[in-house]
C-alpha cells in the first residue's frame, strides 16, 4: 500500500473521458465512480491551502474562472457547448459492444435506434419540403357567386318622418364562395380592392352618380353593400369590382402581351415567360451572358437591339399597367313585380390552399414534443443505468478472480490520478516528512501571516475606537 494514504481515494474522472469510462492501468480493471469500496480522498499534509500552487508559484485561478482560462486557452461558448452536449446524448443512446454481447436480445433495441434515425431524416426532410412550398404561393381557382338585387320603398304622404314622404330605391351587392371547405368563411369585400357603383349621371347630377368604396390599411370587412338613393324611376347603373390579387398582378401591355401569350399575370411570372422566350428563341448572347440580343419583335417593345438581364425589371415597368376591373351593368328596377328578382353572377377568383393552413400548423405543432423528451429522457438515463451496471458487474468479476492483486492495482491508479489531479510536481513523500516544513521560506510565510493578522485585528480595534 502507498504510504501516506490511509484510505483509498475515491475514483476521480479525467478531463475528456465519458461519463463511466474506466481509467488506464496495467492490470484487473478498476471499479466504477462512487462505488461502496472505496472511501473519501485523503488530504496531503504538503499541499498548500486553495488560492496559491507552490509548485508553480502562482496564485490559482478565481472563483468562477476555469483553469484554461487563467492560462489563456479558449473556452468553448455556449452554442458549442450545448451543440457537445447534444451529441453526446444521442450517442448515449447506442448500446456498447460489450453490453451487446453480453445481451444478444439488445439487437432488437438497435435495429429500433436504426428505424427511428430513418424516421427522424424522413420527417427533417419534409419539413424542410414544407417550409419551401410555403415560400411559394399556393393558390387555386374558385368560384365567387355574386347577388344583386334591390327593393323600392314608395313615398307615404302620411309618413311622419322625412325619409317615408319620398320615394327611394336600395341596392344590395353580396356574394359568396361556392363549395367553401374551409372553417373560417370569408368576407365577401376581402375578394376586392375596390368597388366602385356609378349611377345614371342625368338622375343624380355630376357630383352625386358616383359611390366609391376602397380597400386601406384599417378596412373593416363586410358580407356586402349597400346604396341607397331618393327615386321613383328606373336607374342604369355600372358596377366596377377591382378584385384584390395576392401576389399583385399586372395587364401586360398589348405588344408584350402578344408576345408572351399573357393577359394579367404576377410580375415573376412574366419574367419567368420572357425569359422562356429568351430561352426558346436564343437570345442570350453566345459570348457575353449577361446580354440579351433582340429579335425585331423584342426590339420594337424594349425600344433597343441589346440589353442587360439587369435591366428587365426596370423596362418592365412601363409595360406593365393596373389590371381591367370586372364591369356589370345592372338596371335598378322600382317595378313591384321585379322587386323578388336577383342577378347573379360568378366570378374566378383565387384563393389560398387550404393545405397551406395545414402544413403550417405541422411546422408548429408542439403536441407531441414534450412527450417524445420525456421518452428520450428516460431511454438515456435506461442506457447510463445499464452502462453503470455493466462497470460494477466487471468490479466484482475482477475482483473475485485476484481479490488482493485487484486492489494493489486500483490503488497504484488512484494514487496516479490524484497526482494528476492536484496537478504539483514534486514528490509527495517530501512533501509529507516535517523537514519540509524547515525550509527556509516557512520562516517568512509564518512572519507574513502573522503580520497580516495584528494588521487586521488593528483595524477593527480603531474602528470600534472610531464608532458612536
Amino acid at each position: 500500500m502507498t504510504p501516506g494514504l490511509q484510505h483509498p481515494p475515491a475514483v476521480v474522472q479525467r478531463p475528456g473521458m465519458p461519463s463511466g469510462a474506466r481509467m488506464p492501468h496495467q492490470g484487473a480493471p478498476m471499479g466504477p465512480p462512487g462505488s461502496p469500496y472505496m472511501g473519501s480522498p485523503a488530504v496531503r499534509p504538503g499541499l498548500a491551502p486553495a488560492g496559491m500552487e507552490p509548485a508553480r508559484k502562482r496564485a490559482a485561478p478565481p472563483p468562477g474562472q476555469s483553469q484554461a482560462q487563467s492560462q489563456g486557452q479558449p473556452v468553448p461558448t455556449a452554442p458549442a457547448r450545448s451543440r457537445s452536449a447534444k451529441r453526446r446524448k444521442m450517442a448515449d443512446k447506442i448500446l456498447p459492444q460489450r453490453i451487446r454481447e453480453l445481451v444478444p436480445e439488445s439487437q432488437a433495441y438497435m435495429d429500433l435506434l436504426a428505424f427511428e434515425r430513418k424516421l427522424d431524416q424522413t420527417i427533417m426532410r419534409k419539413r424542410v419540403d414544407i417550409q419551401e412550398a410555403l415560400k411559394r404561393p399556393m393558390k387555386q381557382k374558385r368560384k365567387l357567386r355574386l347577388y344583386i338585387s334591390n327593393t323600392f320603398n314608395p313615398a307615404k304622404p302620411d309618413a311622419e318622418d322625412s325619409d317615408g314622404s319620398i320615394a327611394s330605391w336600395e341596392l344590395r351587392v353580396e356574394g359568396k364562395l361556392l363549395d367553401d371547405p374551409s372553417k373560417q368563411k370569408r368576407k365577401f369585400s376581402s375578394f376586392f380592392k375596390s368597388l366602385v357603383i356609378e349611377l345614371d349621371k342625368d338622375l343624380y347630377g355630376p357630383d352625386n352618380h358616383l359611390v366609391e368604396w376602397h380597400r386601406t390599411p384599417t378596412t373593416q370587412e363586410t358580407d356586402g353593400f349597400q346604396v341607397k338613393r331618393p327615386g321613383d324611376l328606373s336607374v342604369r347603373c355600372t358596377l366596377l369590382l377591382m378584385l384584390d390579387y395576392q401576389p399583385p398582378q399586372f395587364k401586360l401591355d398589348p405588344r408584350l402581351a402578344r408576345l408572351l401569350g399573357l393577359h394579367t399575370q404576377s410580375r415573376s411570372a412574366i419574367v419567368q415567360a420572357l425569359w422562356q422566350y429568351v430561352k426558346t428563341n436564343r437570345l442570350q448572347d453566345s459570348h457575353d451572358k449577361e446580354y440579351i440580343n433582340g429579335d425585331k419583335y423584342f426590339q420594337q417593345i424594349f425600344d433597343c437591339p441589346r440589353l442587360k438581364f439587369s435591366e428587365i425589371p426596370q423596362r418592365l415597368t412601363a409595360l406593365l399597367l393596373p389590371p381591367d376591373p370586372i364591369v356589370i351593368n345592372h338596371v335598378i328596377s322600382v317595378d313591384p313585380s321585379d322587386q323578388k328578382k336577383t342577378a347573379c353572377y360568378d366570378i374566378d377568383v383565387e384563393v389560398e390552399e387550404p393545405l397551406k393552413g395545414q402544413m403550417s400548423s405541422f411546422l408548429l405543432s408542439t403536441a407531441n414534443q414534450q412527450e417524445i423528451s420525456a421518452l428520450d429522457s428516460k431511454i438515456h438515463e435506461t442506457i447510463e443505468s445499464i452502462n453503470q451496471l455493466k462497470i460494477q458487474r466487471d468490479f466484482m468479476l475482477s475482483f473475485s478472480r485476484d481479490p488482493k492483486g485487484y486492489i494493489q492495482d486500483l490503488l497504484r491508479s488512484q494514487s496516479r490520478d490524484l497526482k494528476v489531479m492536484t496537478d504539483v510536481a514534486g514528490n509527495p513523500e517530501e512533501e509529507r516528512r516535517a523537514e519540509f516544513y524547515h525550509q527556509p521560506w516557512s520562516q517568512e510565510a509564518v512572519s507574513r501571516y502573522f503580520y497580516c493578522k495584528i494588521q487586521q485585528r488593528r483595524q477593527e480595534l480603531e474602528q470600534s475606537l472610531v464608532g458612536p
